[in-house]
């Protein structure tokens, strides 16, 4: 078997698309092969693992193929949906792997600048009472607890849960969620 490249791929699910079943299996024998190469070397999974992953993932090709955009390339389609199996199977499984984010660097968007998030969140919170103000910027920004916030703000832990809830839901209100 010959490895396909992306616009032989490519056409080879265009064609299958459009019915033609030779085509379909070469695309389904070069994916399989690439898809378990991948499963292998990203996630050092055994046989068994790396096998089920790729009969899910091609599974989910056959089932999805509909939804492929013909004019986009096909192997990062292919790709995220494996990337997406391999995460089902390891909430499955309850084990934890730590992945190098080098691998998925390419797939990750932008960090947000500090100063675009810094205005955002000041115009979420300056419309609150003080009070409501002072609870949502200590538990949503300065991450502490409704415990800590009671203490530093010299409030019962209920009147925190009261002025954190309404302080999000005005914060809802004002930008058009409910």
């Amino acid at each position: 078997m010959r490895s396909a490249g992306e616009e032989e791929l490519a056409d080879l699910l265009r064609a299958s698309i459009a019915g033609d079943e030779r085509a379909y299996a070469a695309f389904l024998e070069n994916v399989a092969a690439r898809v378990r190469a991948f499963a292998r070397r990203r996630m050092a999974l055994g046989g068994a693992d790396a096998e089920d992953i790729v009969q899910e993932t091609l599974l989910a090709i056959h089932l999805k193929r509909h939804t492929w955009r013909q004019d986009a390339p096909v192997l990062p389609w292919v790709f995220a949906i494996a990337r997406f199996k391999m995460i089902d199977a390891f909430r499955r499984s309850g084990r934890v792997k730590e992945v190098d984010i080098e691998a998925f660097s390419e797939t990750l968007a932008e960090p947000e600048t500090e100063s675009a998030s810094s205005r955002d969140i000041g115009r979420a919170i300056e419309a609150l009472t003080p009070a409501q103000k002072a609870v949502v910027s200590s538990i949503s920004v300065e991450g502490c607890s409704i415990a800590d916030t009671a203490r530093a703000l010299d409030m019962s832990e209920g009147a925190v849960r009261v002025a954190f809830h309404r302080g999000l839901a005005a914060i809802a209100a004002r930008f058009g969620k409910s």
